[in-house]
């Protein structure tokens, strides 16, 4: 079985040493580059399992190599900057980027992004060939050609809304899919007036499909930013949970 292939874009030595190492001791496959011109050269043609990706690099801006990258592969990309605010997050994920890791992080924490990115490469290769018209996702269960949805066997009854919402949030499990994004699918607009109605769906979406909606363990919320439909292990997987 090949082992992952990361593809690194990262122009500061020591952060791009530190992951190098750290890929190294968990026997990942890696390829390295120190600008935009030759990340994007690599994404295309070493075809890479996930993109690790710094938004800071010295001739292109990281969300300009995004966008050029999602004109032709749908590879998970996770962005590693030292930018932290809120609407920078949101720029790169909205270009297309999977998920978003602040500087300074711990490795800890980078290796679990990670295999959270390569168990949804993983689980889409599996599923290509199975019938497109269920979603499972431990108890979780949606007939989309029934347009029902299920939590351990019983059915969970949904208002239009709150089932538009879990089948976009099912159809991008593991992605982070921030407010905008979200209220022009579901509603075609993407003012700031709509996040708080935004809220109080997923909040009664969460009280009918969570079994404990105080401790989410499917949607997931990313303060500031969106949601996340969070992958559960499969039980013969045998994995940790995500962090």
């Amino acid at each position: 079985m090949n082992k992952p292939q990361i593809l690194i874009i990262e122009d500061d030595n020591a952060i791009g040493n530190l992951i190098s190492t750290t890929l190294e001791t968990q026997h990942y496959q890696y390829r390295r580059a120190k600008n935009g011109a030759s990340g994007v050269l690599e994404a295309a043609s070493c075809r890479p399992d996930v993109i690790l990706l710094d938004l800071g690099l010295p001739d292109m801006d990281g969300v300009d190599i995004i966008k050029k990258v999602r004109t032709w592969s749908n590879t998970p990309i996770i962005v590693i900057s030292a930018r932290s605010e809120d609407h920078d997050k949101v720029e790169a994920l909205d270009a297309g980027a999977d998920d978003y890791l602040t500087k300074p992080f711990s490795v800890e924490e980078l290796l679990a992004r990670l295999r959270v990115s390569l168990r949804r490469v993983r689980y889409d290769s599996e599923k290509v060939d199975e019938a497109a018209s269920i979603y499972q996702n431990g108890g979780l269960k949606i007939d989309y050609a029934a347009g029902c949805t299920y939590q351990n066997g019983n059915e969970v009854h949904l208002t239009p809304i709150e089932y538009k919402l879990l089948c976009l949030l099912a159809q991008n499990t593991g992605k982070v899919l921030t407010h905008n994004y979200i209220l022009n699918k579901i509603w075609s607009s993407a003012l700031p007036s709509d996040t708080p109605s935004l809220r109080v769906f997923m909040a009664t979406l969460r009280k009918k499909i969570e079994p404990d909606p105080s401790h989410p363990r499917y949607i997931q919320t990313h303060i500031g930013v969106g949601y996340r439909m969070i992958r559960q292990p499969d039980e013969e997987d045998g994995a940790g949970s995500e962090a």
